[in-house]
Formats: C-alpha cells, sequence, structure tokens
C-alpha cells in the first residue's frame, strides 16, 4: 500500500528531523556545527570572524538571522545547493536514527512544506521549487 506525501517543516511535527533547524549537530571540515542550519548560514560568508559567530551560537534560529541579515558572499547564489548538500550529507551519515529515518520514506515524495519559501520548500501550495525536499529524496 503505497503512502502519501511526507511534509515536514517545523521540529515538533512529525519528520521535524529533517528540518535544518533539527538539534543534531555535524562535523564539517573538521568542526563542530551545532546543526546543519549553523553550517549552512555560516557558509554565507567568507571572513573566519562570521563564520565562527554564527558557528557559536546557540540556537539555529540565531545562526538564520545572522546569516538573513548580514551581507553574505557575491557567489552565494551559485555555490548555495552545494554547501546544502555537505550539510545533508554529514547530518545523514552521522546519524544513524536520521538515515534510517529517511530511508524509512522509501519512494515517498518529502517536502518541505512552508509558505516561507519558495526555493528550498514548495511555498505552502506546491509552487515552490522545493529543493530541500528533492535534495533529500
Amino acid at each position: 500500500m503505497a503512502k502519501g506525501p511526507v511534509n515536514f517543516y517545523s521540529r515538533r511535527n512529525p519528520y521535524g528531523e529533517f528540518s535544518n533547524f533539527a538539534n543534531f549537530p555535524i562535523t564539517v571540515e573538521g568542526k563542530l556545527w551545532p546543526t546543519s542550519e549553523h553550517y549552512y548560514q555560516a557558509k554565507k560568508f567568507l571572513d573566519s570572524k562570521t563564520i565562527e559567530k554564527i558557528r557559536l551560537t546557540i540556537a539555529p534560529e540565531e545562526a538564520a538571522h545572522l546569516g538573513r541579515t548580514l551581507e553574505c558572499r557575491k557567489d552565494w547564489h551559485d555555490v548555495k545547493v552545494a554547501y546544502m548538500w555537505t550539510a545533508l550529507k554529514a547530518k545523514y551519515t552521522q546519524h544513524e536514527r536520521l538515515k534510517t529515518l529517511l530511508l524509512s520514506t522509501n519512494t515517498q515524495s518529502i517536502f518541505e512544506h512552508t509558505e516561507n519559501d519558495f526555493f528550498w520548500g514548495d511555498g505552502g501550495n506546491g509552487t515552490g521549487k522545493n529543493i530541500l525536499g528533492l535534495m533529500l529524496m
């Protein structure tokens, strides 16, 4: 029997572990990042002080805020998908429980279901690109 699509967004809802804000630390480039969101937001910058400031924030919401309010590197739109891939690969290879959960979705479609994002998410109504969901699939 086929299952319906997997929708995720909030860490508190089913499949919330798929959120980049979920509390699953990753080690990338020899450093420990509190969440994949911390790593992704930090990679928007080239200067080590800003990168460390974001890496050392406590909450992923704070890391995201910094990443969204500071002026990012000029090539960000060209490299952001590659950095997300690095973050996801680390997250799902370094946490066996997450790997098992992701594999349990089998052939189900996965959507970051949010009206807040039309690139990484589905736009809330399916008109977004859902790049994060596609990467997880």
